[in-house]
């Protein structure tokens, strides 16, 4: 992974947000029945997870690095929109720091998971699951606007323009 391929991450990731900022807050919140049950809850997940293993565990910018259910239930598309920038930083910040050290293992307990016990991992391997991650629930959330009647937007990297796909 490199920052031209991340870009298109954020693109794609975009078109699935400014589709999602069309909602009214009733589908935006209605309860589906799989992933993290509703869109809103599904998107604040994502992000949270580049803020977790990038924010927290690879760059230990936070301790805290989710969100509380009190705290996503008051959170408008806005709100997600600056998480997700928030986690774009991260991820930027773990390209520089990181760049020639990617696959060393960060040995450490996640300071968001106090007794889990130690995690090994590198920061190449938490950025490639942040990413994998965010595409499993990207597909989840189309499948939900599909349930609530919607005819999702394309959001996979092959649909982007030839000027946003070129190099």
């Amino acid at each position: 992974m490199d920052k031209q391929e991340y870009e298109w991450v954020k693109q794609t990731r975009q078109i699935l947000l400014d589709q999602c900022k069309e909602l009214n807050e009733a589908d935006f919140t209605k309860e589906i029945g799989f992933g993290f049950q509703n869109i809103k809850d599904s998107l604040v997940h994502v992000a949270g997870c580049y803020h977790a293993w990038l924010g927290s565990f690879v760059l230990a910018k936070t301790d805290a690095p989710l969100l509380s259910k009190e705290a996503i239930k008051e959170m408008k598309m806005e709100n997600i929109q600056h998480y997700f920038q928030q986690a774009n930083i991260y991820v930027d910040n773990v390209f520089d720091q990181f760049a020639d050290r990617n696959n060393e293992l960060i040995v450490k307990e996640p300071s968001w998971k106090v007794g889990s016990g130690v995690v090994r991992k590198s920061p190449h391997q938490l950025l490639c699951h942040s990413i994998t991650h965010e595409f499993h629930h990207k597909g989840q959330i189309v499948a939900m606007l599909r349930l609530l009647g919607y005819l999702p937007n394309n959001t996979d990297i092959l649909g982007l323009s030839e000027k946003e796909f070129s190099f």
